[in-house]
């Protein structure tokens, strides 16, 4: 298992980051902005983008693995990369998600606690409604992570 620092070509990846974000014009406000990280095991598995959001924490805007490697730890082994990569310039990591209790438990089972939430976040936001299988995302969930 190898995972890698993207710098140029971003968009390459776009199938991909739109597992997790299914608009692309969400991505583009944070793609160029932010540190893509791509974990291959063989082929490529998983990648995910952090940026930024002020001196002493980032956000983990974007996750996602191919479907047919879900379940399989890529996920988790991205995260606890990044937060190693992370906590000697940051305190703290964020990560927002939709109201889902699978995806809540997998992040709080990396180490992320409940936040706070940003009501109607996914409505205001998105052009069409976003289905997480059958829930309808609604509220951001942000957890948060002391690194």
């Amino acid at each position: 298992m190898k995972i890698k620092r993207i710098a140029k070509n971003k968009k390459q990846f776009l199938d991909l980051l739109l597992l997790a974000d299914e608009q692309e014009n969400m991505i583009d406000k944070y793609l160029s902005c932010g540190d893509l990280f791509a974990l291959y095991d063989d082929d490529l598995k998983s990648i995910c983008v952090v940026m930024p959001v002020s001196s002493d924490t980032c956000e983990l805007k974007n996750i996602a693995t191919y479907e047919q490697y879900r379940g399989k730890g890529y996920g988790r082994r991205l995260i606890d990369y990044i937060s190693d990569f992370y906590k000697k310039d940051y305190k703290a990591m964020l990560v927002g998600t939709g109201e889902v209790p699978a995806i809540l438990s997998f992040y709080e089972s990396c180490g992320f606690k409940k936040y706070h939430r940003i009501e109607n976040f996914f409505t205001n936001n998105y052009d069409r409604p976003i289905f997480e299988g059958d829930i309808q995302l609604v509220d951001m969930i942000y957890l948060r992570k002391d690194l």
